[in-house]
């Protein structure tokens, strides 16, 4: 059918909410295939958008998306469309799309998204083929049971291979490869027909328009004037302006100010219905009762049963997150609490380090998460903050029989431990047929272990490991992009834990331990880890009046030292002559003023020797 014009379009919305006319989809695929660029199109093609509003991501609200051209947080927006039908009479639809991250930490938000629709468009870029998040999307669609819509974009790219990608996919799929839609996100060419098939394909929403109503909160955002925006969709009943809505899990009451549909701006309605995706706004300030995967009633006449929930996220990787100033303290914990309402995976508490002073120990599903939060922090909040090294949590189990969580190397025991467990994943790495023996080496170097491999094309090769968590979470990602010219890509999961050889490195500086630079590290890689540490804190503390040793043990074994010369006063330089014996006399002295000023003194180390020795080298690079 021809493209509708933005006045076409705003006359063929519908005037009802029958669900009949709704249909709910989201956008999945790996990152950097489209997502983004194909939610442009759609959004003007419909109308909702027009040309001289048009902006690349229009979707992406944040400047950091914009910046690094990724989908952190899903976004959700109502566009209409219209069918003809068979008797030639043109049907108006409304569409709600999720525009969803790629990125394997943001999976999360993916899940969400599903969640709230009854279909799926999966994206595959035409010149690159099926990545490790294509696949990891696909299974958790189908986990959801929601229809699948596949299709090829970029088909307008020099480098394009529709015809070989598009027999790819529908392998995966099982379908007819003639079956595979092929589009362009960038010129808009086949989007159309993309839209007729959602239409005709994705299942209208299923659910009692006469029931009491209930509703999934499956979103929201902090507003500094207007509080917390809530995004919902409704599963029975209907929600009108102006009723009095109460939150299942926390019994709070509160009196609905503004309910609406996303367009992709906020337009405000009279209520919506079964199956609609739309937001709530309530004048709520406080972070804490607007919670993910709530059910939201109505206080008069309240459902008595809630919708099942999301599974809580797991937390993959930890760190410790203090302000350089510690008079912030307060600040950066307002500015958790507000994150946490628009990004319900983050967990964390308070936590206090001798030398960092006060912070909390934040829970992060990945390093780029841990990167997004520390930066949303500073831009969004203006806060100067540390992270401490990243790690996860170990199972240690004593002698005795006690079980010890760390999740933090100064939490691990001291004593006879029996065993440490770590946690495990089950990685995808999909790359093409000449890096298969890169790839193995690297898995290999890193503890893992061959699951299997399958080739999904003469050129294209799946390969799965197990690998400890603790080995990906530093620099796994980009030492396999780097040795495969950026043609690898990766997928993992959580897949148990298994007992290893693990010991904890501890920093001595003259005897006493430092906790802020202990580590958990594999026996092998301990000698490693001590040299680094010790040669890197020689150079950052500052000369005191004795020697300084610094030292990296293991329990009472020494596997690294290295020392700071004491600063040394000339007491010779007033001796012109004279006997021998005075320039002895005054040596002597000012060794044994040394030896009693060691063993009554304090080494000083400045907070900025503790940022530059935790800074990792993404942040000094920062820093230039």
């Amino acid at each position: 059918m021809p493209i509708p014009t933005p006045a076409l379009s705003a006359r063929i919305q519908p005037n009802s909410t029958a669900p009949e006319l709704i249909r709910n989809f989201c956008i999945i695929a790996h990152i950097d295939h489209g997502k983004s660029t194909l939610a442009d199109r759609m959004l003007g093609i419909t109308g909702v958008v027009e040309a001289r509003q048009a902006r690349a991501q229009y979707l992406d609200r944040m400047d950091i998306e914009r910046e690094r051209g990724i989908t952190i947080k899903s976004q959700a927006v109502r566009m209409p469309w219209a069918v003809t039908d068979d008797d030639g009479v043109m049907q108006p639809y409304a569409l709600n799309m999720i525009d969803t991250p790629g990125h394997v930490d943001f999976s999360y938000e993916v899940s969400r998204s599903l969640a709230a629709c009854e279909g799926a468009v999966l994206l595959v870029d035409a010149a690159q083929g099926i990545e490790a998040q294509t696949l990891a999307n696909l299974y958790l669609a189908m986990a959801n049971d929601l229809e699948i819509i596949p299709v090829l974009n970029k088909i307008d790219l020099p480098a394009a291979q529709p015809e070989k990608y598009a027999e790819e996919l529908a392998n995966l799929v099982g379908i007819d490869p003639s079956e595979v839609l092929q589009v362009s996100g960038k010129t808009g060419a086949g989007v159309p027909e993309l839209l007729d098939r959602i239409v005709e394909l994705v299942p209208p929403p299923e659910g009692d328009p006469n029931a009491p109503s209930r509703a999934m909160i499956f979103d929201s955002v902090y507003d500094v004037y207007r509080g917390v925006i809530t995004y919902v969709r409704v599963k029975d009943g209907h929600i009108s302006a102006r009723e009095r809505l109460v939150m299942m899990s926390t019994k709070k009451e509160h009196e609905l100010l503004e309910i609406g549909v996303i367009s992709p701006e906020p337009a405000p309605t009279k209520g919506i219905g079964v199956g609609e995706v739309g937001y709530l706004i309530t004048g709520v300030k406080d972070v804490r009762q607007s919670k993910v995967g709530d059910t939201v009633t109505n206080a008069a006449k309240p459902a008595t049963t809630a919708l099942a929930g999301y599974s809580e996220p797991k937390p993959m990787v930890f760190s410790g997150l203090y302000p350089i100033d510690g008079s912030d303290y307060p600040a950066l914990r307002e500015a958790l609490d507000k994150l946490k309402l628009s990004d319900a995976s983050l967990n964390y508490e308070p936590e206090t380090s001798v030398a960092l002073g006060f912070g909390f120990r934040v829970g992060f599903l990945g390093l780029l998460h841990l990167e997004i939060i520390r930066e949303r922090l500073e831009r969004e909040f203006d806060l100067d903050i540390i992270s401490t090294a990243p790690n996860v949590i170990y199972d240690v189990i004593q002698e005795d029989g006690t079980e010890v969580l760390v999740t933090n190397p100064a939490e691990f025991p001291a004593g006879k431990i029996k065993e440490v467990r770590e946690p495990v994943v089950k990685a995808t790495v999909l790359t093409p047929a000449e890096f298969v023996g890169t790839v193995m080496g690297i898995c290999t170097d890193r503890r893992g272990a061959l699951l299997g491999m399958d080739y999904l094309s003469e050129d294209r090769v799946e390969i799965r490991y197990t690998l400890p968590l603790a080995e990906i979470v530093f620099d796994f990602f980009d030492t396999l992009k780097s040795k495969t010219r950026g043609y690898a890509s990766l997928d993992y999961e959580p897949a148990g834990q298994q007992t290893a050889n693990l010991v904890k490195v501890d920093i001595l500086l003259q005897g006493e331990k430092v906790d802020a630079f202990s580590a958990i590290t594999h026996n092998d890689k301990a000698y490693d880890y001590g040299v680094t540490m010790v040669k890197r804190l020689r150079k950052l503390i500052p000369r005191q009046q004795f020697e300084v040793p610094i030292q990296a043990a293991i329990g009472s074994r020494i596997i690294a030292r290295e020392n700071v010369a004491a600063m040394r006063k000339d007491v010779l330089a007033k001796c012109y002559g004279g006997d021998i014996s005075r320039k002895r006399k005054l040596l002597e002295k000012q060794k044994e003023g040394k030896k009693r000023m060691k063993m009554i003194g304090t080494v000083e180390v400045p907070k900025e020797a503790f940022i530059e020795a935790l800074s990792t080298d993404a942040d000094k690079k920062k820093k230039k």
